[in-house]
């Protein structure tokens, strides 16, 4: 903190028994060091008090973050899907031979299925015949042909190529 070395020490303490006096300078010496003792004590006190204010921050923040956390997880507890399918089945159905209303931004889409790209067709589905039903067919994917020890069999390595010498024979 201060850069006193030894012989700065001295050369205070020669000055301050010159000008204090030896009668006194014992006096002087532990009053200052009471005052230095009771500096110390007030900075750790302080120091102390900083550092609980920091922690009491820290909690708070901890605190308002699980707050969060557990009203979100509550919101995602209350939601029940099925209901919301029944209710939207039941306005569908209660829907049909009105006319068509364009959605709000702030209501919910009647077709959750349907994209903003695809048009919204609230016309009952054609229905098909079971004669024509049985003449639709899906064409069936090509099965791969059957696995035989000869897939798993280790490759035999090639003999490894000697070049040829060019001009002797033996």
């Amino acid at each position: 903190m201060f850069d006193i070395g030894w012989g700065e020490l001295v050369l205070v303490g020669i000055v301050a028994l010159i000008v204090i006096g030896p009668k006194e300078l014992p006096t002087v010496l532990r009053t200052l060091g009471q005052y230095m003792a009771k500096i110390k004590r007030m900075a750790g006190e302080f120091q102390g008090q900083f550092q609980e204010a920091m922690r009491e921050a820290e909690v708070d923040d901890l605190k308002k973050q699980a707050d969060d956390l557990h009203s979100s997880v509550t919101d995602f507890a209350n939601i029940d899907p099925l209901a919301d399918s029944e209710e939207t089945i039941a306005d569908d159905a209660e829907g049909v031979g009105e006319p068509a209303s364009e959605p709000t931004s702030d209501a919910t889409p009647e077709h959750p299925q349907a994209t903003s790209s695809e048009p919204v067709n609230d016309a009952p589905a054609p229905e098909v015949e079971p004669a024509a039903a049985a003449e639709i067919s899906v064409p069936l994917p090509e099965e791969p042909p059957p696995v035989s020890e000869k897939d798993f069999a280790a490759a035999e390595p090639e003999p490894p190529k000697v070049p040829k010498q060019a001009g002797g024979s033996a």
